[in-house]
């Protein structure tokens, strides 16, 4: 009985123990439970907001590169030579054809005579191989030789044939090296660079000058995927040149080509923008700004740049929902000075925050006030 008793009373203190445990857990956690709702939505923040807005939007797309020649190359010898006569310098404007320089001649030359000598003897074998054979022709028409001498004599003027033909396609050859011992340019410009001086050997294939032609220059600049349909060949492109004097920095330009294939991973197309410089008045290279004022779009979605939060690299905006700022992510198009296009995310029912971000947080209360900058 004793044993009995005591193991009651054990029983009934481990009881005791473990509601009086309960009880303080439960008031800890409604204690955490009030300490996160005067933290979150026990706090009101003052926003201003309003609803997403359909308008008209004229896109502005801005870029920046350079403006290169339209044209520019490297000229290269054609032939092993020491380089005799240079007869341009840098900077020297030079027209299709024009001979920049001359290397020495001495093999070349010797080659080439060589070469007409061969070509005019194989010529004059062919003349007296062609006439025994008409001769024998005649003769064995009238019984005076064999079969075989004639077939002899046919035979020496094929060779002959044969023999001339060579002689010919090493004259060309000769005639060719000859040739490229005078170095041209196979298009006007401005000689831009001369990598070569009098008395330097320059090999077969070796750089002797740059020619670039900059009567017109152009610019690549990347669409995007969504404005492309926007813009087309021959529409007017407006380039802002710092390096001109202030009165004359902005040139005009038009869209030459556009690609017809999106560059993988940044999904633009390339366009290819033209500017005449037939005044010269622009340096080949020199950096530039240029703005594209695409197709107007009606009837856009649109909310203010103001609006906009970035977070993980996406843009979002806080809608109000209950009285509660909820964060969206949107798809968005076009982006101006102050407005965005909105492709997809919210509605224009929907209640954005558009003032007093700062203090703005997921799951936050929220207080609209109209027409005042937020607090």
């Amino acid at each position: 009985m004793e044993g009995q008793r005591k193991r009651r009373w054990i029983a009934a203190a481990v009881v005791v123990i473990l509601v009086i445990v309960g009880i303080r857990v439960g008031k800890n956690l409604m204690e955490k439970s009030e300490q996160a709702k005067s933290s979150g939505r026990g706090k009101v923040v003052t926003v201003t907001a309003g609803h997403p807005k359909r308008q008209r939007i004229e896109p502005q797309l801005r870029f920046s590169g350079t403006l290169d020649p339209i044209w520019q190359a490297d000229v290269a010898a054609k032939v092993d030579g020491r380089v005799e006569r240079v007869l341009v310098d840098e900077g020297e404007q030079v027209d299709a054809g024009a001979v920049l320089a001359i290397l020495e001649q001495t093999d070349t030359g010797a080659a080439l005579l060589a070469a007409e000598g061969a070509y005019y003897e194989a010529q004059a074998r062919l003349n007296k191989a062609t006439a025994d054979y008409e001769r024998q022709a005649y003769l064995f028409a009238k019984g005076g030789v064999s079969k075989e001498e004639l077939d002899n004599a046919q035979f020496a003027r094929d060779n002959a044939i044969g023999a001339l033909q060579s002689a010919e396609g090493h004259l060309a050859a000769a005639q060719s090296k000859q040739g490229g011992t005078t170095v041209t340019t196979p298009r006007g410009g401005v000689v831009q660079k001369r990598y070569y001086q009098e008395g330097y050997y320059a090999k077969v294939g070796t750089a002797l000058f740059n020619i670039a032609d900059i009567s017109a220059l152009s610019a690549k600049i990347a669409v995007p995927e969504g404005y492309v349909s926007q813009v087309a060949v021959g529409d007017a492109v407006a380039f802002t040149v710092p390096s001109l004097a202030v009165n004359r920095q902005q040139v005009m330009g038009l869209i030459a080509h556009i690609s017809p294939v999106a560059e993988s991973g940044s999904h633009t197309f390339e366009a290819t923008v033209t500017v005449d410089n037939r005044d010269g008045r622009l340096f080949g290279g020199v950096y530039a700004e240029a703005l594209i004022v695409a197709r107007p779009q009606e009837n856009v979605l649109t909310v203010p740049l103001s609006a906009i939060v970035m977070r993980d690299d996406q843009r979002t905006v806080y809608v109000i929902d209950d009285g509660l700022a909820v964060r969206r992510v949107l798809t968005t198009g076009y982006i101006g000075e102050d407005v965005v296009e909105v492709l997809g995310g919210i509605t224009e029912e929907d209640e954005i925050i558009t003032g007093g971000l700062n203090k703005v947080r997921e799951g936050i209360q929220v207080r609209t006030v109209e027409g005042a900058s937020a607090e």
